[in-house]
């Protein structure tokens, strides 16, 4: 793996004592105070902590610190951070991950340089510890751009990071899956977060080949622009202003990783196909973005951002019994003279003639043409599911904001995977929202001329529009001719999408990179 991603990282560890002196700084995240002082492992710290809480009535609500005896810490510091209220109808396991966060913030205020967590379990949600975890992970990044300036001393907020587990076997499982995702995490939000001249096309190319140069994942980058124009023409046709610019050419990056073992839990073996939007700037194109909505938008590549975050994931963790076809398409939506513009009709791979109504909908338009490949593809594949990933629509954030939206064809939702997926969200806590697709869905990109097969949409914003991050679902479903493969159909095909609006977090918030953990959770941890 890239050296530069490698030494970013902090490193994790799991501590095989509370008292050890290289920590200069424990972090309890608990519940209750109660429990707390009543946990035998706590014992040592349950004085200190009493005697701080009958000073302080908010601790059960705030991110607090206690000075406590020599003999208890050496470092004489404890940062206790409380989640706050769990036991409401609509409270959450994301209470762990806001205290993962506050407690690591809090800690590097202080000059803490090699903390230690403890996480008080609860039954409620048995992943408390790993969420908490998580919380603290995201908030360690380094943004790239940092990282690759030179100054040493902002390469890395903290060098070592040591958990003490309460309720799982400290057999090391936990830490090789908190180290599985802070790489992932890491990989995404270089990509996804990066400016659109350290990521555009060819540099993001770079970073993914280098990344997994000597790695499980075989990669393959198609930068022919003839190639592209001839086999995928819409995503071309999205990229065809920026041609002009060799720096900000298309790429479309191929990933894939199988592992034919047998795993150790009963599953079945998956073959996973997953398509990324990687629009590293939208400018909206002829329908320009104005009034300040262009910013941010180097984050329109999040979606392939994750898929090579879900890459990282499989070359660390190597799950058995499952095949993943991944492809990044990676383009500029640019303004200029040879800019595709509405009006315009292109036949898509699948021989779909596609009107063009608003070119600031690039979006499924860059992913069709290489779904389509995947479609092709699937049909020889073992138990095949396809799936898209993008930040697709203005709709999805203001209907769910930092959820997801998941969309099944029918025969994913003949097998319930938009449910059993949601329920992997609850529990590993990143939650997403289900959409569901109805026939009036596929419908709404009818044709309104005889000269074209499909519409792209209509020519005003998704916000504006009725169901509008739906009917992006069943343009992809149409186009993509994989309606044609559905329950009545002798080879059904398994289709998911995923409009992430902004569910990662707005520029110029920090990004928490979703759906990836639930995807990796849901397909990857059960397999190892």
């Amino acid at each position: 793996m890239s050296a530069s991603v490698i030494k970013s990282l902090t490193r994790l560890g799991l501590a095989e004592k509370l008292h050890d002196p290289i920590h200069d700084g424990v972090i309890i995240i608990g519940h209750c105070i109660k429990e707390v002082l009543n946990h035998p492992a706590l014992s040592s710290f349950s004085s200190a902590i009493e005697s701080y809480a009958n000073l302080h009535q908010g601790v059960s609500n705030t991110c607090s610190v206690v000075l406590i005896p020599t003999d208890a810490v050496p470092s004489k510091r404890l940062i206790y951070a409380s989640v706050g209220s769990v036991s409401k109808d609509f409270d959450d396991v994301r209470r762990y991950l806001d205290a993962g966060k506050a407690a690591l913030k809090g800690a590097l205020e202080m000059g803490v340089k090699f903390p230690l967590l403890i996480t008080l379990p609860i039954g409620r949600f048995p992943h408390a510890e790993f969420v908490a975890a998580m919380g603290g992970i995201n908030f360690l990044y380094v943004p790239l751009n940092i990282r690759e300036s030179g100054e040493n001393h902002r390469r890395i907020k903290l060098e070592n990071f040591n958990l003490f587990p309460l309720s799982q076997k400290n057999d090391g499982r936990l830490l090789k899956q908190l180290e599985a995702i802070q790489t992932s995490f890491t990989v995404t939000r270089d990509i996804g977060e990066s400016d659109p001249i350290r990521m555009a096309p060819p540099r993001v190319a770079e970073y993914v080949k280098q990344f997994f140069e000597g790695t499980a994942i075989k990669v393959h980058v198609e930068s022919d622009p003839e190639i592209i124009k001839r086999e995928y023409p819409l995503m071309a046709a999205v990229n065809r202003c920026a041609n002009v610019v060799e720096s900000h050419q298309a790429r479309l990056i191929w990933l894939e990783y199988e592992n034919t073992e047998t795993p150790e839990r009963p599953v079945d073996f998956e073959t996973l196909m997953l398509v990324g939007k990687g629009v590293t700037i939208d400018t909206g194109g002829t329908d320009l973005k104005i009034g300040g909505s262009m910013f941010g938008m180097a984050r329109d590549k999040y979606g392939a951002a994750v898929l090579a975050g879900f890459f990282s994931a499989l070359n660390i963790l190597r799950p058995k019994g499952i095949k993943v076809i991944g492809a990044m398409a990676m383009v500029r939506n640019s303004i200029g003279a040879d800019a595709y513009t509405c009006d315009e009709i292109i036949t898509a791979r699948s021989g779909k003639r596609i009107h063009i109504y608003n070119t600031d909908a690039e979006g499924r338009i860059t992913m069709l043409d290489p779904l389509t490949k995947m479609r092709e593809i699937a049909i020889k594949e073992k138990n095949p599911h396809l799936m898209t990933l993008a930040t697709l629509t203005g709709h999805a954030y203001l209907t769910y904001g930092t959820y997801a939206a998941v969309m099944d064809n029918g025969p994913a939702r003949a097998q319930h995977y938009a449910q059993k997926l949601q329920a992997t969200g609850d529990e590993i806590g990143q939650p997403v929202e289900i959409s569901r697709l109805h026939a009036e869905d596929l419908e709404f990109n009818n044709s309104e001329i005889e000269g074209a097969d499909l519409k792209q949409g209509l020519n005003k914003a998704s916000v504006q529009t009725l169901r509008g991050h739906f009917s992006p679902g069943g343009f992809l479903i149409r186009g993509s001719r994989i309606d044609e493969y559905g329950l009545d159909s002798e080879n059904p095909l398994k289709y998911t999408h995923f409009d992430m609006g902004s569910a990662m977090n707005p520029a110029p918030l920090p990004s928490f990179p979703n759906p990836l953990l639930t995807l990796i959770a849901h397909h990857i941890l059960p397999r190892v």
